[in-house]
């Protein structure tokens, strides 16, 4: 069986492969460690070398823009509130023109109604006058032929 002794100590076997991965173990963190150390210098740098005043005014103009943006939003909702209630006045006044409008044409439908309902009457009233003349008249001659068939 293999054997090795460090610092007055022998190792045989199974403690030889404990001692082995104690080691290797041991060599894996060291490295890790290192490299995390690594990795913080360089993240130190960077934080050392950020310019925290342009980042500043660079938040100041991105708040300076934003605010102006709201207030142009305002600005728009107010013109489009103004607008629509522009544009419902005026729908308002178009439709009180559209009802009188309608109410004179109507008016003026019944008018003209009434007009030639009364002349139609009339020229019915006439007509039946003269049919019942003619008729009277034609009876009167029918009358007097039967009457005196030899008169003509």
């Amino acid at each position: 069986m293999a054997e090795f002794e460090i610092a007055g100590m022998t190792f045989k076997g199974g403690k030889m492969a404990v001692v082995l991965t104690a080691l290797s173990t041991l060599g894996g963190a060291s490295w890790a460690g290192f490299e995390f150390y690594k990795d913080y210098m360089d993240m130190k740098e960077i934080v050392q070398n950020i310019d925290v005043d342009a980042i500043d005014a660079k938040n100041v103009q991105i708040v300076q823009k934003l605010d102006d943006a709201i207030e142009y939003t305002r600005d728009i909702k107010s013109g489009l509130r103004d607008d629509i209630l522009r544009i419902e006045k005026q729908a308002d006044r178009a439709e009180d023109k559209v009802r009188t409008s309608e109410e004179k044409v109507r008016d003026m439908i019944d008018k003209a109604s009434e007009r030639f309902e009364t002349r139609r009457d009339s020229l019915i009233s006439d007509h039946n006058r003269e049919l019942k003349d003619l008729e009277r008249r034609l009876t009167d001659k029918l009358q007097k032929a039967l009457d005196n068939p030899l008169a003509d």
